[in-house]
């Protein structure tokens, strides 16, 4: 996933501090986009889309900031400014960590039903503004409007697992002893901090909202300075849903910002989804201050393509995972290993890809949209050029898209690269639509592939063998398999399972895992003897039982 720390990150937000005068205006937007910016500008308090700034949320009120740097948050498909976001300042930081402080002194103590209301409502409020979500996030991220309501879909059903959070904290009682019981509790940390990426911006954000809070926790939030308006607008449901002032927070910006996160003393836990980099410096500065970290970082997804496979089928969920999202996905298929004969349906692979549909979110029939930024898109094509110069064959190449009433979107059409396990392009993580294939003999050949690569949050496997499908299953070193489901992405029942270099921390995201995070357990042991009880005869013999 793209880091938040990434040196063309810096370099771009140098550029973004200037002036936006540079900016197409509105007017560039095509008819349905600049119908949407208006709506969401004058529906919505804490965010834009017609050039004014994003606000913080700060202690349950809209604040505008007295930043003096600002980023610009355009739309990828035109580069016009769709708003501006503050680099917080460290009073505004402090001011929101008071909040959530203060907050969580009430919160923490309040019923479990309380809490569970409040996700109710969020729930409700949420299906109910879900178009205006996935507006922004066509706009601000460059999805297609579809892809962009899944984005939303799976955020909400986290919300909808937190509504069971009564039975999520039953404790546990047991008599240890003649009148004497231990049981366990669940207790809320403190103050928590979730930072997000820009490739889910819904989804992410509600990855932790819910959990955190319901488990009786405060929380502040950073969304990514590319996209913050679906963070806005849930921080203003949840306002309309009745969460008290402070309990949830929002704060913008990038290095300082995170760094402040991992810094404070008040914070008692991240959660973090984004780029290896950014990750690691996460992980390491939270830990250093005592704080509980948990990040999903980076990866490199593997479909593996037996012979015996239903091929219409495996053709066609290969593509949806490799180039859906413009393959801004760290669960995207970006590899995948034709074994045997199966190699033989590579030019009808590429036959399918070619008919993708390339354009802006709202067009109708759009496959994919554009890359987030034009370093995203530079970094991209220089991975596709690093494949040919290594001896690879691009075998389906969207370099160079033209999308004539876009002319400045930053596109790259899909594409497919026949290269080897040494390549560049198969050894970093490209976060584009570009599919990798890898030639293999075997079904051991294709593990040993898999295994080799030090990613772990994906894979799948196409077969129509249930004893193949089990080998793999068992053998394959990666903590999330689809057999015929390429991308197995775990509803929040369960817990996120990406595991290697694809995950830091002890405890994963959501469902048990999700509660375990947010939560510690108190254990209390007490005596109340029954021969102490007000108005029992005392006795005078010597005991005779434990």
């Amino acid at each position: 996933m793209s880091s938040n720390l990434s040196r063309t990150t810096c370099l771009r937000l140098r550029r973004t501090f200037a002036t936006a005068s540079s900016h197409p205006p509105l007017s560039k937007l095509g008819a349905t986009a600049r119908s949407k910016a208006e709506q969401i500008s004058s529906e919505w308090k804490g965010t834009s889309a017609n050039g004014e700034n994003t606000k913080n949320f700060i202690g349950g009120e809209f604040v505008e900031s007295k930043a003096p740097q600002w980023i610009d948050v355009v739309d990828p498909a035109t580069q016009t400014l769709l708003t501006r976001v503050p680099e917080t300042t460290s009073e505004e930081f402090e001011q929101a960590v008071n909040a959530a402080s203060e907050a969580y002194k009430t919160w923490s103590r309040s019923s479990i039903l309380t809490r569970q209301r409040f996700v109710m409502d969020l729930q409700h409020q949420l299906r109910a503004n879900g178009d205006a979500i996935a507006n922004s996030i066509v706009l601000e991220q460059g999805k297609t409007y579809a892809d962009a309501q899944g984005d939303l879909l799976r955020g909400l059903q986290v919300v909808e697992t937190a509504c069971g959070i009564p039975t999520a904290l039953l404790g546990e009682t047991i008599e240890v002893s003649k009148d004497m019981d231990t049981s366990t509790r669940r207790l809320p940390l403190g103050v928590c901090a979730s930072i997000a990426p820009f490739n889910f911006p819904a989804m992410i954000p509600l990855w932790t909202i819910p959990t955190a809070i319901a488990t009786g926790n405060t929380l502040i939030v950073k969304p990514s300075e590319r996209d913050p308006g679906a963070a806005m607008m849930i921080a203003e449901l949840c306002q309309r849903a009745g969460l008290p002032a402070g309990v949830l927070n929002v704060v913008h910006g990038t290095v300082p910002t995170v760094n402040a996160i991992c810094d404070s003393p008040i914070i008692k836990a991240v959660s973090f989804v984004g780029g290896d980099r950014a990750g690691k410096h996460i992980y390491e500065r939270g830990r250093k201050s005592g704080k509980r970290v948990q990040c999903n970082m980076g990866a490199k997804n593997h479909a593996v393509i037996m012979p015996d496979a239903n091929k219409n089928h495996a053709l066609n969920s290969l593509i949806g995972a490799a180039f859906g999202a413009a393959g801004q996905r760290c669960m995207a298929i970006s590899v995948v290993v034709l074994v045997g004969t199966a190699q033989s349906w590579l030019p009808e692979l590429v036959e399918r890809a070619k008919k993708l549909k390339v354009n802006q979110g709202f067009e109708q029939g759009t496959d994919l949209g554009p890359v987030i930024s034009p370093a995203a898109k530079l970094r991209i094509t220089s991975l596709i050029a690093s494949a040919e110069e290594q001896g690879g064959i691009i075998a389906l190449d969207g370099r160079g898209l033209e999308v004539p009433e876009y002319p400045d979107g930053n596109w790259v059409g899909p594409t497919v690269v026949e290269a080897t396990v040494d390549m560049r392009c198969y050894r970093e993580e490209i976060f584009g639509p570009v599919l990798v294939v890898i030639r293999a003999d075997t079904l051991d050949d294709a593990l040993a592939i898999v295994n080799a690569n030090p990613y772990g949050n994906g894979t799948a496997i196409f077969t129509q063998s249930g004893a193949t499908a089990r080998k793999f299953e068992r053998e394959v070193e990666v903590g999330q398999v689809g057999i015929n489901v390429p991308i197995p992405v775990p509803l929040p029942m369960f817990s996120w399972s990406g595991n290697k270099a694809s995950f830091l921390g002890d405890v994963p995201f959501y469902g048990r895992g999700g509660i375990d995070f947010y939560t510690q357990n108190k254990t209390t042991t007490a005596l109340w003897r029954a021969e102490d009880a007000v108005g029992n005869k005392a006795s005078v013999d010597m005991p005779t039982h434990n």
